[in-house]
């Protein structure tokens, strides 16, 4: 059962302030993160309204490291970036989740934690598809 007020449930308004739908995985729904000053950031949100990791058995838990591995290696395969990133926060928002950050090493902010939202970098329609479309043809 979803949160009315969850981005990650409700799939709306409150979703589109920041991310765009790429996909859904084996246990999650994969998301572009709309800023990109780290090109191919992506958010992987477990499919069913949780908050902590713990919640999940080791069934599922071993299937959403699999959903964050699979869009990891896709991340890698579509745009080789040095290292990839993984935060999972939450404090306000309760749905477990996954920030997936490419780092590139002359990129920005390499070599220090990434920024939550740096509102620097947005693109285009045709620029987030175009992303989208790399992403999941990586997948």
């Amino acid at each position: 059962m979803g949160d009315n007020n969850c981005a990650y449930c409700m799939e709306n308004e409150l979703l589109d302030a920041f991310g765009i739908k790429i996909c859904d995985l084996k246990v999650s729904k994969l998301y572009l993160f709309k800023e990109q000053s780290h090109k191919g950031r992506v958010i992987v949100a477990y499919k069913d309204h949780v908050s902590e990791i713990v919640e999940l058995n080791e069934e599922e838990r071993a299937a959403f490291f699999e959903d964050v591995n699979r869009a990891a290696c896709a991340l890698h395969k579509a745009f080789s970036p040095a290292k990839v990133n993984y935060g999972a926060y939450g404090d306000t928002g309760h749905h477990l989740h996954f920030h997936l950050v490419p780092k590139y090493t002359d990129g920005y902010e390499w070599g220090s934690t990434f920024a939550m939202n740096p509102k620097e970098v947005f693109l285009t329609d045709d620029e987030y598809t175009s992303l989208i479309e790399e992403i999941k043809n990586a997948l």
